[in-house]
């Protein structure tokens, strides 16, 4: 679980991308929620009951095997939102939702929003690019997983999870980070305490801190790269009052 962050932003970036307008007409309709670490938003194959835009908190996507610990096909922080697919007339979810990073979000109904849709050409338009985008990341971790070592998948991780924290430091297990890198402990381990002899991290009792944002990228595959890349190329920031560049993809 991240540590909060006084300067953490107070705006989903996906939202902020809408014309004026629009944004104002779906936050008219949108509930301010927390997120609770470890919270269960919901689970594949189900319905979704609601839509989320977190501001400060942030989600893991990870799929699930029978026999074998979940794993993490995407993130998603204040750049996105859990429920995307709903674009595409699918009401039900395609993987397990669950808070990464305890935090503020707005909450809107499926009914709600799927009538957005129906009468927001701009909400319309913006969830297709955002769709690609997801589409696009989620084919590059899969790859990723495949085939790039685990210290630079780690240092990958690190990232997006810095990006959407909104702060340097994280309360994290070895144990969770095998879970979501879908690897053994011990390698974790190794990674970690590779990064941290760089001076990268610093790991001390469950809580890492990052120490050098940029050699952390220079340690990362370059699926991180990509994922900013993807997000940028689709979602650029427009004259509607966005922070600036987007420093990771969503999930």
């Amino acid at each position: 679980m991240p540590e909060p962050h006084p300067a953490s932003p107070v705006v989903n970036r996906l939202i902020d991308s809408l014309p004026r307008r629009h944004r104002d007409r779906l936050l008219e309709q949108c509930t301010p929620v927390r997120l609770m670490f470890g919270d269960v938003l919901c689970d594949a194959g189900t319905p979704a009951q609601h839509v989320f835009f977190p501001l400060t908190g942030f989600i893991s996507l990870v799929a699930t095997v029978n026999g074998h610990p979940p794993l993490e096909m995407g993130m998603i922080g204040n750049e996105g939102m859990l429920g995307a697919t709903l674009a595409l007339g699918v009401t039900t979810t395609p993987l397990r939702a669950v808070v990464q990073g305890g935090g503020s979000a707005w909450r809107l109904s499926v009914t709600r929003f799927r009538r957005e849709l129906s009468v927001s050409a701009e909400l319309r338009r913006t969830l297709d690019n955002y769709l690609y985008v997801v589409f696009e990341q989620l084919a590059q971790t899969a790859a990723c997983n495949s085939f790039h070592e685990v210290q630079a998948r780690l240092a990958r991780w690190l990232l997006l999870t810095h990006d959407r924290a909104h702060g340097r430091r994280f309360r994290l297990t070895h144990l969770f980070l095998a879970e979501m890198l879908g690897v053994r402990r011990s390698a974790v381990t190794i990674a970690a305490g590779e990064l941290q002899r760089r001076q990268l991290i610093q790991y001390t009792r469950g809580k890492i801190s990052v120490l050098s944002r940029r050699n952390l990228e220079a340690a990362s595959c370059e699926c991180y790269a990509a994922a900013v890349d993807a997000y940028d190329r689709r979602l650029p920031v427009g004259a509607s009052g966005g922070e600036g560049r987007m420093k990771s993809g969503g999930g």
